[in-house]
């Protein structure tokens, strides 16, 4: 059945970026969140801060960060790296900060939790024991300002201090990775097709893109093979979905046989198929379906006793050697795909030969036209 939709029209929506970005929204909150605690204790009557002044630049610095950071150039994309500046400028902030309200012994310490959270959340573990460990240097140099003292005393509370530091930031991490996992699998079965192991539809679309925008950047070739089942609708009728099902399978399994490794294959709709060829040319991604096409004339699978056979019909376009426009690729194979059923079924059509064909009564009304003329 040919395809009549636009793939123009594709949702390209970007999960990652969309994770990314409610995990900046959230950084950017507890940086308020930081700020405002700050703020709150050097209002607070009680305060001892070394150098009220100091302290409030640093407030005041911090709190451009934040603004510069999330809310200039706000439809940038989002990367990781930018979260995990945006910790160490936190780490960075927090230290200055105890630095001016007692050092090791500053009521403030706690706020380093606020970074080990945040870290192990967005992520993950190696950066966050990262960041562990640059707090736990950081502690002994504000330590060594008011002179280290190396007795066992000393050494078990600097373990009560970080116990719970190293306890949040192992538990955190251990829920972020459960979520991750979940995560991870819930997106591998959304985008995978049940009956066939496959790409769905909804996870082909984003690589056709970058493969044709990698073809176009580097000059090289790509081709697209549509492949359509020729009796399902009958094996349906007759002999039931279940062989309806075994005949998918089977050529799914024909699909993963036939194609290279490097090849991304996607069950495209009900009987329809689509295989992505990168560094193939027109002629190697013709004898590729036409191979594919053999080798599902010849397998045939029994349900309940009754031997059944299928056949595909496919249609190949390559770029650049028929399509000069890689965006075109889907809707030129397509076409061969049409003129592959509409020919008999059980054969593969290239776009140029769907062209050659096109052309043919153009060329032979001119011939005689000519002779016409030169008469």
């Amino acid at each position: 059945m040919k395809i009549k939709e636009s793939h123009a029209a594709v949702d390209e929506f970007d999960v990652e970026q969309i994770e990314l970005k409610g995990f900046a929204r959230s950084i950017a909150e507890i940086e308020w969140l930081l700020l405002l605690l700050v703020l709150l204790y050097y209002i607070s009557p009680d305060a001892q801060v070394a150098s009220p002044a100091g302290l409030l630049i640093c407030m005041e610095v911090f709190g451009a960060f934040i603004l510069g950071f999330h809310y200039v150039n706000f439809n940038l994309p989002h990367f990781k790296w930018k979260l995990t500046i945006e910790t160490w400028v936190m780490i960075l902030f927090i230290t200055l900060v105890v630095w001016n309200t007692g050092s090791t012994e500053s009521p403030l310490l706690n706020l380093y939790l606020l970074v080990i959270i945040s870290s192990s959340i967005t992520l993950g573990k190696a950066v966050t024991i990262a960041e562990i460990v640059i707090i736990s240097l950081v502690y002994f140099f504000l330590a060594s300002r008011t002179g280290l003292d190396y007795s066992l005393v000393a050494y078990t509370e600097f373990l009560v201090f970080f116990l719970p530091f190293m306890l949040v930031a192992y538990i955190t991490t251990m829920l972020a990775a459960d979520v991750n996992y979940g995560k991870e699998m819930f997106k591998v079965l959304s985008e995978t097709d049940e009956m066939t192991g496959l790409l769905n539809k909804r996870s082909f679309s984003p690589m056709l893109n970058k493969a044709t925008e990698v073809a176009v950047q580097y000059s090289q070739p790509l081709s697209i093979m549509m492949i359509d089942a020729d009796n399902l609708k009958t094996v349906n009728d007759t002999h039931g979905h279940k062989a309806g099902d075994k005949l998918i399978e089977t050529i799914a399994g024909a699909i993963r046989d036939c194609l290279r490794t490097s090849d991304i294959t996607c069950r495209y709709g009900g009987d329809e198929f689509v295989a992505l060829l990168p560094h193939l040319p027109s002629k190697k991604a013709r004898e590729t379906a036409e191979r594919l096409r053999s080798a599902v004339e010849s397998t045939s699978f029994d349900v309940d006793g009754v031997r059944i056979s299928t056949t595909v019909s496919v249609g190949v376009a390559s770029y650049p050697d028929e399509v000069k426009i890689a965006d075109e690729l889907m809707e030129k194979a397509d076409e061969a795909l049409y003129k592959s059923k509409a020919s008999g079924r059980n054969c593969v059509i290239t776009y140029s030969q769907l062209m050659e064909e096109a052309n043919k009564p153009v060329i032979e009304q001119r011939q005689p036209l000519e002779r016409r003329t030169s008469e």
